[in-house]
C-alpha cells in the first residue's frame, strides 16, 4: 500500500540513534524540514516516492545534528583569515614571529596585524611574547595577537601608542596592563585590552556576514547543525546583530544560532536589543533571539579566572573578577526583570560565587522556576556551589574539550585537587542539569571529537587522565551535544532528538561512535549533515 505523503529524503541501511533511551533505528524519513519517520529500511521505503532522494548509509551511524552550546562564531568566521598563531602552525617563538612578519610584509604600513591562537605553555619558549618580539618583526604595524582563550593578548609598541597606554597608564579595574620593572611588556588581560580594542577599525556588516559564512560552513562540515553564538556585539557592537539579519534575510545563515547579546557595561548591545523587541525565545528555528552575556572573571590557563584558594607559583595570585558584585547584581537584576534567559562567564569558584549571588537574588526578586539561567564554564565550581545551582536549576555549560586541550596546562597553574574535581560532567548529569556540551571555538578547535572523546575517557591531549570518576557513556556524551545543549536554550521540543516532527537536522559519521574504542574518536570524521531534512554537507563521495 502506497503512502499518502512522500519523503523529501531518506537514509536507509544505517544505525539511526534517535536519541538517548530511545535506541537505534535503520532508517529515517524526512518531509518538511521536519523527521517525518524513524524506522526498519522496510518500513521507511513505503515513503519513497518519485522525487524522495534515497541515501545509503550502509552501516554508517547517524545522530541528531550537533548543537555546540558555547561557541563565537563570527570570531571564528574572522579568525580564519588572521593570523594563525595556534600550536600547530606556530610552535615556537621563531614560528609566530615568522608568521607575524610574513603578515606585515603583506600588509600596507600602518595599518593592523591581529592574530590568535597562541599558548604559551605550547611554545618552546614557555613564556608569553613579548611586545619587543613584536616589534623586532614589525615595527611598523600595530599587532596584537589574542592567546588562545581570548582573554589575554599582547600588543607591540605601535597598537600602544595607537590606544593611548604608556607607563604612566594604571590597569583598570577587572584588567591587568602587565609592567616589569615599570616598563610595559605588551601583554594586556581582560579590561585591560578595551583601549586597544576601541583603536581597532570595526568591520563592516558585508564582512561580518563573511564571517558568518564562513565558520557556518565549518560548522556543517563537523555534523554540527547548531550553536550558541556566545556573544553578539562582542567585537563590532550592533553591526554583528545586522550582520546576523543581513545573513538570515539573505539564505546565508549555514546552520541555527542561539544569540546571546553582550551585557558588558561599555560594550553592551542590550540597549538596542530592549528597543527592537529582542527577547530571550524571539525570532525563528534558525535565528532566535538567547540570553545576555556577561564576563566575571578570565581563563584559568591565562591564570585570570577569579579563585578563592591561589594558583600555584610565587606569591599569591587569585584572578581577576570583572566587576564589583553590585554592580553585577544589578545588571542581573534589571535583564532577568526584563524577561531574560541570563548566560554570565565564570570560570573561577570565585566568579561562580558572585554569579550564584546574583541569580539567586534575582530569582527571589521575580521568581520564574523554568527561566534555566546558565554560568557559562563553570568549570572550578566547589561542593557547595553544586547545591546552589540545583536549588534554582541553574544550568553549567562547560566545555569538556578544555580538559584535552588544557588539562596538563591546568596542573601546573592549579593542585591536582582542583583540577581533577573540575568540570564534573557526571555529577552534573546526577543532579539534573543537563550539562549541555560545547567548545568556545575559536578558544580550542570546532572539531567535536576532541570533546566527546575527553567526556567518556577524561584524557588530555597528552593521555593523561584527569577524575577518572567522571567520565561519561558515549551516548551520554551524545546526549549532551544534542538534547542538552537544546535544553540549555529551551529548544528541546523542537530538536536534540530524532523523533517524529523534531527538526530534521543529521549528523552521519564514517565510524559507529557507539561502539569503536574511544582512542578511534579522534579519528572519527563526519561524511553527510542534514539541515532541515536536506543533505547539506557530503564529505566527498559519502552519499554515493
Amino acid at each position: 500500500m502506497n503512502s499518502p505523503v512522500a519523503a523529501d529524503l531518506v537514509l536507509v541501511n544505517g544505525r539511526v540513534w534517535r536519541g538517548l533511551g530511545l535506541g537505534i533505528a535503520e532508517a529515517i524519513a524526512f518531509f518538511g524540514g521536519r523527521v517525518l519517520a524513524t524506522g526498519t529500511s522496510r518500513e521507511i521505503g513505503t515513503l519513497v516516492g518519485p522525487k524522495t532522494r534515497v541515501v545509503d548509509l550502509a552501516g554508517r551511524l547517524a545522530t541528531p545534528g550537533l548543537n555546540d552550546a558555547h561557541m563565537h562564531l563570527i570570531p571564528y568566521g574572522t579568525a580564519m583569515s588572521e593570523v594563525d598563531l595556534r600550536p600547530r602552525a606556530a610552535p615556537t617563538l621563531a614560528a609566530l614571529k615568522e608568521a607575524v612578519r610574513a603578515r606585515a610584509a603583506a600588509t600596507p604600513k600602518g595599518e593592523w596585524v591581529v592574530g590568535r591562537g597562541w599558548d604559551q605553555f605550547k611554545l618552546d619558549t614557555g613564556i608569553y611574547p613579548t611586545r619587543e618580539d613584536l616589534d623586532a618583526v614589525a615595527p611598523d604595524h600595530p599587532v596584537y595577537i589574542v592567546r588562545t582563550c581570548g582573554h589575554l593578548s599582547v600588543c607591540n609598541s605601535l597598537a600602544l601608542q595607537r590606544a593611548g597606554i604608556d607607563e604612566t597608564t594604571p590597569s583598570p579595574p577587572g584588567g591587568l596592563i602587565e609592567r616589569r620593572d615599570g616598563k610595559l611588556t605588551g601583554m594586556l588581560a581582560e579590561n585591560g585590552r578595551d583601549a586597544v580594542l576601541a583603536a581597532m577599525p570595526r568591520a563592516s556588516v558585508d564582512e561580518l556576514v563573511g564571517s558568518i559564512e564562513r565558520g557556518g560552513r565549518s560548522l556543517l562540515s563537523h555534523g554540527i547543525t547548531s550553536c550558541m553564538e556566545a556573544a553578539v556585539g562582542i567585537r563590532d557592537g550592533w553591526l554583528e546583530m545586522l550582520a546576523y539579519q543581513k545573513a538570515h534575510r539573505e539564505n546565508r545563515l549555514p546552520v541555527r544560532v542561539y544569540a546571546t547579546l553582550m551585557g558588558d557595561k561599555g560594550r553592551s548591545v542590550l540597549p538596542q536589543a530592549m528597543e527592537a523587541g529582542m527577547i530571550t525565545g524571539g525570532g525563528d528555528e534558525r535565528f532566535r533571539i538567547g540570553p545576555v552575556k556577561i564576563f566575571t572573571d578570565g581563563s584559568a590557563g591565562g591564570r585570570t579566572a577569579a579563585m578563592t584558594k591561589p594558583y600555584l607559583g610565587e606569591g599569591e595570585e587569585y584572578g581577576i573578577l570583572c566587576l564589583e558584585a553590585e554592580e553585577l547584581n544589578a545588571m542581573v537584576l534589571a535583564a532577568h526583570r526584563a524577561g531574560y534567559q541570563m548566560a554570565v562567564h565564570a570560570i573561577g569558584d570565585a566568579a561562580i560565587d558572585q554569579v550564584l549571588d546574583a541569580y539567586e537574588a534575582a530569582l527571589a526578586d521575580t521568581p520564574d522556576p523554568d527561566r534555566r539561567h546558565r554560568i557559562e564554564h563553570c568549570g572550578w565550581l566547589r561542593p557547595d556551589q553544586m547545591e546552589r545551582l540545583v536549588a534554582n536549576h541553574i544550568l553549567p555549560a562547560p566545555q569538556p574539550a578544555f580538559i584535552y586541550w588544557f588539562g596538563d596546562l591546568y596542573r601546573t597553574v592549579l593542585d591536582d585537587a582542583r583540577v581533577f574535581a573540575s568540570h564534573p560532567m557526571g555529577t552534573w548529569i546526577e543532579r539534573g542539569l543537563h550539562p549541555s556540551a560545547s567548545t568556545d571555538c575559536p578558544v580550542v578547535e570546532i572539531d567535536p571529537f576532541a570533546n566527546l572523546y575527553t567526556m567518556v575517557t577524561r584524557k588530555t591531549e597528552r593521555g593523561t587522565v584527569i577524575g577518572a570518576e567522571h567520565v561519561l557513556s558515549i551516548e551520554e556524551a551524545l546526549h549532551a551535544y544534542t538534547y542538552a545543549s537544546a535544553y540549555a536554550a529551551h529548544e528541546e521540543t523542537i530538536k536534540g532528538r530524532l523523533l517524529p516532527g523534531q527538526l530534521g537536522d543529521v549528523a552521519v559519521f564514517d565510524r559507529d561512535l557507539l561502539a569503536i574504542a574511544p582512542e578511534e574518536i579522534l579519528e572519527t570524521r563526519c561524511d553527510l549533515t542534514v539541515l532541515g531534512g536536506a543533505l547539506v554537507y557530503e564529505r566527498e563521495g559519502a552519499a554515493a
